[in-house]
């Protein structure tokens, strides 16, 4: 071996997995990162490498750094605060919102709530799946923890934890950990700040399509009906070799393609990456990780009131293997979605304020159509999970 960069290089390496193995490191577990001695070595011999398919890394490298720009300029990054003063700014926003309904909010001001969310999300998922389970979800305890949820009728990669607004005075559905007094006041000091950023973020994608009108009397979302969920997308499955057998098998996805439900959904993610929104050209983007903000979509009932102007965002989670930044592949995947939902019996038709063409969707209520979410949820009942396209009306009943 005659190269001596190469040399310096595989000495680096030896003496850090010597180091490694001494008492001392090993008690500091969050600093063994098994990829860094080879981290040398690839730079030093990928100026004369290529891929299989005759791309050196340095292009490949730099034709992700160059998709993920082209994303950013799809996904707007919008700052909440300046937004509600200046709807001028909104534009980059109005066209997301048409294209996939996706954007990103900064300048929110949670990050108090959103912090403590995450310590409490991490500790809880780490626990062993029979601990998790003392609190597992059924259809007739709606909220809790589960592990085998399906989305479009595969299962997905993930466990869940979901949670409502506490109820006082009536029947409270909310199970919380028995082993963490503070897990409750944590989640429900999120619920809250989400819930008001949630109206707030309404209220600024109403002013992007009704720019000079008045948006006081349109319809606004709940929190008796909306819920907050904390996901853990584990690298395998969740589920041992026996309990796979009782189950559906797991999809070639994370999380499956879907559009959620209700009017909008805030997303907390960390920074792993993977998931994805599909455009009305059919097209696959990423919505990159960004510190500080909140990954904001768009659910099913704004795509009715606008009359299909605006897009409920389809988008997907990728399993581990297909995350093409191979550091975050080998990581596990925490997010936390805020769904904001209408009240229970709220009619839901396309609105003349915010569309003037003929209506396109017949009147449904939202009790109607979360049940039939709700009950895919559980199982596979051989036809897909309820659309809004099912009830979308015909062309000669949309020309009336």
């Amino acid at each position: 071996m005659n190269d001596p960069i190469l040399k310096t290089c595989i000495v680096i390496a030896t003496e850090k997995l010597a180091r490694r193995a001494s008492p001392t490191h090993l008690a500091r577990t969050d600093r063994f990162r098994p990829r860094d001695p080879v981290i040398c070595h690839a730079r030093h011999i990928r100026v004369r490498t290529t891929l299989k398919n005759g791309i050196s890394t340095d292009q490949a490298s730099e034709a992700q750094a160059s998709k993920n720009r082209e994303n950013k300029k799809h996904v707007p990054v919008v700052d909440l605060k300046l937004a509600e003063e200046n709807p001028e700014l909104l534009k980059d926003m109005d066209l997301a919102c048409k294209n996939h309904g996706f954007f990103l909010l900064k300048n929110h001001g949670i990050d108090a709530e959103i912090n403590a969310m995450w310590k409490k999300s991490a500790a809880f998922f780490e626990q062993p799946s029979e601990v998790k389970r003392q609190i597992q979800r059924t259809e007739t305890k709606p909220l809790g923890f589960y592990d085998r949820e399906l989305t479009t009728r595969k299962r997905d990669l993930k466990e869940v934890f979901d949670f409502r607004e506490v109820r006082t005075g009536k029947k409270d559905l909310n199970q919380w950990p028995r082993n963490d007094p503070e897990f409750q006041t944590v989640m429900s000091d999120f619920f809250a700040a989400a819930a008001t950023i949630a109206a707030r973020t309404l209220n600024i994608v109403y002013r992007a399509l009704h720019a000079n009108g008045e948006i006081s009397n349109l319809p606004q979302g709940s929190t008796h009906t909306s819920n907050a969920r904390l996901n853990f997308y584990p690298l395998g499955d969740p589920l041992d070799a026996q309990e796979q057998t009782s189950v559906a098998s797991l999809g070639d996805m994370a999380l499956h393609p879907h559009t959620d439900p209700g009017i909008l959904t805030l997303l907390l993610q960390d920074l792993t990456g993977g998931l994805q929104t599909l455009t009305r050209e059919g097209i696959w983007i990423d919505i990159e990780p960004e510190e500080n903000t909140i990954v904001v979509n768009l659910g099913d009932m704004m795509q009715v009131w606008t009359n299909d102007i605006y897009k409920a965002a389809v988008h997907r989670v990728l399993p581990p293997a297909a995350r093409t930044d191979a550091k975050n592949a080998a990581q596990a995947r925490f997010s936390a979605p805020f769904f904001y939902s209408p009240e229970k019996d709220t009619v839901i038709r396309p609105l003349q304020l915010l569309s003037k063409t003929p209506p396109k969707y017949r009147e449904f209520t939202w009790r109607e159509y979360i049940q039939g979410r709700i009950d895919d949820n559980y199982a596979d009942l051989g036809e897909d999970d309820i659309q809004i396209r099912q009830f979308y009306l015909d062309g000669a009943e949309a020309r009336r």
